[in-house]
């Protein structure tokens, strides 16, 4: 018998009994849904760990002004601030360091004639666009003379520059910051969240030193909250963490036996708890859907053995007028193998709409990639396989004569 007569009479047998052959692919259906949701799931946690470094920057840690215990208890974090511009200049001479930007942030009013908003200000220094992956769209980025003269310019973020300049070019106005007058002397290109600002389309920058003078008080003239950091090497960046961990504490005469008054935040980290999450959701996934094929193949199983039984003298007949055995457990290995890979055809559509509505909404990135259609089909194929060959078997060991005379 050939295949195609073989997969013609195998749609049709799924056919006689549509409701029955539903319900018999529900389960694989969800088995396989749940099989690439978990595959799109994991890639999408993946990606957006990924894009969030991107826009953080590679390689890079935040040492972060802490607060020493008082009187029993601890304060909080930021309330006292132990950093300086000297401590920055010391870790930017560290040989396992690229660079390391000292930082100031605000809230501030940003206006610019008769429209406002309210921004995170950021001062900082120009070592902060090139270890952060700052990108100007327009402009230039602050120097070190705006920095060394206290210059009152400002870089926008672009959503910001969008808001207050609609049909305008920024670059030479003048904006207003907390009633002070700047200059925009460029925009930022970049787009997405920041650890430390939000959106980073949404901030103002300014020269760290214009910040300190004209919108932040600090406890000393060289006092920042806190100093982004950037290792060489990726391999490089817990021995990094070390060599600047041991500096500061050198540099603030920190004994032996005494807590650090600053903590270091270590992005590496945050990306490997990232891996984590999304291996483990991909796991719990995995094992859902992999109960459900179970499921789902032993209700395929059943109702083979009941379409045997069904069968029988249709079977009888087959093997009377020349069939061999090979040809029904064939027959009957392919209608099972059929029903699965419709299932898998169906669980992967499925999948894939709700990968579409979560996508949908902004909030998280889902994508049905070709690994995952492949794997379905594979997995739909031996599900059908392994769950169809004993009905299959049994129904190539039947008799002619003995099913020729079944009722």
């Amino acid at each position: 018998m050939k295949f195609t007569q073989v997969l013609a009479e195998s749609f049709r047998a799924m056919l006689a009994n549509p409701m029955r052959t539903l319900l018999t692919m529900l389960g694989i259906i969800i088995g396989i849904a749940s099989v690439v949701l978990m595959l799109a799931v994991g890639d999408g946690i993946k990606a957006f760990i990924n894009k969030q470094l991107a826009v953080l920057g590679s390689n890079l840690v935040i040492v972060q002004a802490d607060s020493r215990k008082a009187v029993g208890a601890r304060l909080k974090t930021g309330s006292v601030q132990t950093l300086t511009l000297d401590d920055a200049e010391a870790i930017n001479r560290l040989p396992s360091v690229t660079g390391a930007a000292p930082m100031l942030t605000t809230f501030s009013q940003i206006s610019y004639g008769s429209d406002n908003s309210n921004n995170q200000v950021q001062g900082t220094t120009p070592v902060a666009f090139t270890i952060r992956n700052l990108r100007i769209a327009k402009g230039i980025a602050l120097s070190d003379v705006d920095v060394a003269s206290a210059a009152r310019v400002a870089v926008l973020g672009k959503k910001v520059a969008l808001q207050l300049f609609y049909k305008t070019d920024p670059i030479g106005q003048s904006i207003r910051i907390d009633n002070q007058s700047f200059q925009v002397i460029g925009v930022l290109d970049n787009e997405g969240q920041s650890f430390d600002v939000g959106d980073i389309g949404e901030v103002v920058m300014v020269p760290i030193s214009t910040a300190r003078v004209n919108l932040i008080r600090t406890p000393t003239a060289r006092s920042v909250q806190y100093i982004v950091v950037q290792s060489k090497t990726t391999e490089g960046l817990n021995d990094m963490v070390a060599d600047v961990t041991d500096l500061v504490r050198d540099r603030h005469r920190i004994r032996a036996d005494d807590q650090d008054d600053f903590r270091i935040v270590n992005f590496g980290e945050f990306a490997k708890s990232g891996e984590a999450i999304a291996t483990g959701l991909s796991i719990a996934l995995g094992f859902v859907g992999a109960v459900s094929l179970v499921v789902g193949g032993i209700g395929i199983m059943n109702i083979m053995l009941v379409s045997v039984t069904e069968r029988t003298r249709e079977i009888g007949i087959r093997m009377a007028i020349g069939a061999r055995p090979a040809d029904v457990l064939w027959q009957f290995l392919i209608e099972a193998v059929s029903i699965c890979l419709v299932s898998g055809i169906i669980g992967v559509a499925l999948s894939a709409a709700l990968a579409m509505a979560v996508t949908s909404t902004g909030k998280f990135e889902m994508a049905i990639g070709p690994k995952a259609v492949v794997i379905a089909t594979v997995f739909s194929c031996v599900v059908g396989v392994f769950f169809g060959f004993y009905p299959a078997r049994r129904a190539s060991k039947l008799q002619p004569v003995e099913c020729l005379r079944h009722e």
